[in-house]
């Protein structure tokens, strides 16, 4: 599955991985951050903690730890994070995902 060139058009994020692991397209408000994540490469998300996090898988396989509680997510599942509950997963590469950040902020538009 491809995201569709209109998404793809979306502002790019100033994220802490590199672009040929995974890329990112965004619409961000003074209420939130939408982004479209597309990884491109097999990824290791290591534990951390923020505001709120809600997200969907589009295509491919995420192994999720979320709260101390591992499971694996396919197309169509759906993962609510509550606020300072710390997370991490194992991404694989073809994966699409969309994530809904309480934080603006969370991650900069890329300049």
């Amino acid at each position: 599955m491809q995201l569709p060139e209109f998404i793809r058009n979306f502002p790019a994020l100033d994220i802490p991985f590199p672009e040929d692991v995974v890329k990112s397209y965004a619409i961000r408000s003074d209420a939130g951050l939408v982004v479209f994540f597309d990884f491109q490469k097999d990824m290791v998300l290591p534990p951390h903690s923020h505001l709120a996090q809600w997200g969907t898988v589009l295509d491919g396989e995420i192994e999720f730890t979320i709260g101390g509680e591992t499971r694996t997510l396919g197309p169509g599942a759906i993962y609510d994070i509550p606020s300072g509950v710390e997370h991490g997963a194992i991404i694989k590469a073809g994966t699409k995902a969309i994530d809904v950040f309480e934080e603006a902020d969370r991650y900069p538009i890329k300049a």
